[in-house]
């Protein structure tokens, strides 16, 4: 999966939605998907800069997540999600997918 692709869906959605208000990582082991929530607006970028939260996940569950294919909290509880740092964070993803 081309992680520009990532990247544009994320933002096309992120431009609408309010600022996280923190930062979020999404790592996909390779590569990263980096959104700044702390200005005015969120900003995306594929980029390894640290984060509050960061969510580590496979392209192909990820993919699965966004399409509502795979339920986020049993993703998280059987493993398929692994989620470190604030918790509080994650929960906002959905707004920038969803």
């Amino acid at each position: 999966m081309d992680i520009s692709a990532v990247v544009e869906g994320i933002n096309a959605k992120a431009a609408s939605a309010p600022p996280l208000g923190s930062t979020l990582k999404i790592d996909f082991g390779e590569q990263q998907v980096h959104v700044d929530g702390t200005g005015d607006t969120n900003v995306v970028t594929a980029s390894d800069a640290e984060a509050d939260c960061v969510i580590s996940v496979t392209t192909e569950n990820f993919m699965k997540l966004v399409k509502g294919e795979l339920n986020p909290m049993m993703a998280v509880m059987t493993g398929k999600v692994k989620i470190k740092g604030d918790m509080g964070v994650a929960m906002k993803l959905q707004s920038l997918v969803g």
